[in-house]
């Protein structure tokens, strides 16, 4: 079970609004709208998907990391490695 199961139907409504910041952001390129209104529409849809990634790094944290730890360090270093590379990859976007 993923560790983000109890904030699924919250994770799914947040997801189906950016989809429609997302189709939104489509309207407004096909409408030729002013360039800084665009990037100002982009900048929350990115914001919007952090909270969601934030949302699913804490549950992940809270729940798979911390049960990895408390099974083995072997374990819980090896979660703790995988999340080190999700963040980086985040760092980088």
């Amino acid at each position: 079970m993923a560790s983000y199961s109890d904030s699924k139907p919250a994770l799914q409504a947040r997801l189906r609004r950016i989809e429609g910041q997302v189709r939104g952001l489509q309207r407004l390129i096909e409408e030729d709208t002013y360039c800084i209104d665009v990037l100002t529409q982009i900048s929350a849809t990115t914001k919007a998907l952090q909270a969601v990634a934030n949302s699913l790094l804490a549950d992940h944290m809270n729940h798979c990391v911390i049960q990895a730890a408390q099974s083995s360090r072997a374990e819980g270093e090896e979660k703790v490695q995988e999340v080190m590379t999700a963040l980086n990859r985040f760092i980088r976007a």
